[in-house]
């Protein structure tokens, strides 16, 4: 970072910052560690001696476990772009309102669990649902290892539940799709011709003051060779727009382009997964009873407010923890 020119590429050097961020967090977990484990012996001998601190061992054995599960699950995150920042996008599945409701209330979980994390996430694209929810959005989070932690989300997600939306009070099943992309840099090849691309501007939508509704900024940008589309409609710019859109575009073709060869590989190995690609993943269950199941783990919780407030830390490290027994095997 103290090389010459190294801030002439502000974006090549907010990314070099936040790798050195990362090891000096993972530098200062260590110390903390060693420190604390140091404090416990001294601790220990006290209350050989016969001293009352009891209490006190008790609170460092707590804060060490918690710190100690903390790194375990840094170390689990191994994979080739864990450490990556993540695009994430949310649809609503067929049933009109009741779906995209659904959706809006995974995009306010997913918000929270990124600020449980420290994480900053800036909604990209939004299109609101005609009566309530969203139609679609896409969010970028930006933190360590957010794609390692959320990759576990990608796949549909089930919501039953007693309808709001219902005047005789029925039990409704949702559905509404996640897709996870790593948020890959620019070392990564991507082929992408301009003959490939349509690409449409259109006024922005919701809230923004003036500025919304007066120019064409918002751009949308199809890949017609696999039909991919992408949008983004935050940046006050119809150039920042394009810039976002091509970012998004990039790591989708990415992600397409990983699992083909995924799937080509488990062609050639003669296996089948058990929970596909894009299935359903997990089941939140509101009425008439009160229980969220994650149906590739088995992990499962009763406290579903808990989980919508953005506690998703267990069904993050049950997915981890099965993925690196599955690699050990």
């Amino acid at each position: 970072m103290s090389a010459p020119g190294f801030w002439d590429k502000p974006e090549t050097a907010q990314d070099v910052g936040r790798k050195r961020a990362r090891v000096e967090k993972r530098i200062a977990s260590g110390e903390a560690i060693n420190s604390k484990a140091e404090e416990l012996e001294v601790l220990l001998e006290l209350q050989r001696e016969g001293e009352h601190v009891d209490s006190d061992i008790e609170q460092l054995v707590s804060q060490l476990e918690a710190e100690a599960t903390s790194i375990e699950m840094t170390m689990k995150l191994s994979g080739e772009h864990d450490e990556r920042d993540v695009i994430l996008a949310i649809h609503p599945g067929a049933g009109g309102t009741e779906s995209q409701d659904w959706a809006e209330m995974l995009l306010r979980m997913y918000l929270r669990y990124a600020e449980r994390k420290g994480w900053s996430a800036e909604i990209v694209d939004y299109q609101a649902g005609e009566e309530a929810g969203l139609k679609s959005v896409t969010v970028m989070v930006r933190g360590d290892y957010a794609y390692g932690y959320m990759k576990s989300e990608h796949g549909v997600h089930r919501l039953v539940r007693i309808s709001p939306f219902d005047a005789a009070k029925r039990r409704h099943t949702s559905f509404a799709s996640v897709y996870v992309y790593p948020d890959i840099d620019e070392e990564i090849e991507i082929e992408i011709n301009d003959k490939d691309l349509r690409v449409d501007t259109y006024r922005s939508s919701g809230a923004g003051g003036q500025h919304v509704n007066v120019t064409d900024s918002a751009v949308r940008i199809t890949h017609l060779p696999s039909g991919v589309v992408v949008t983004c409609q935050n940046e006050r710019s119809q150039h920042k727009n394009r810039d976002v859109a091509m970012k998004l575009l990039r790591s989708k073709l990415y992600q397409l382009e990983v699992e083909k060869r995924q799937e080509d590989q488990e062609k050639l190995e003669g296996e089948k997964k058990d929970i596909a690609f894009g299935s359903q993943i997990r089941s939140y269950v509101m009425q008439p009873y009160q229980m969220i199941k994650d149906l590739r783990t088995g992990y499962e919780v009763g406290d579903v407010q808990r989980v919508m407030d953005g506690d998703l830390d267990g069904f993050v490290e049950a997915y981890l923890a099965a993925g690196a027994r599955k690699t050990a095997d």
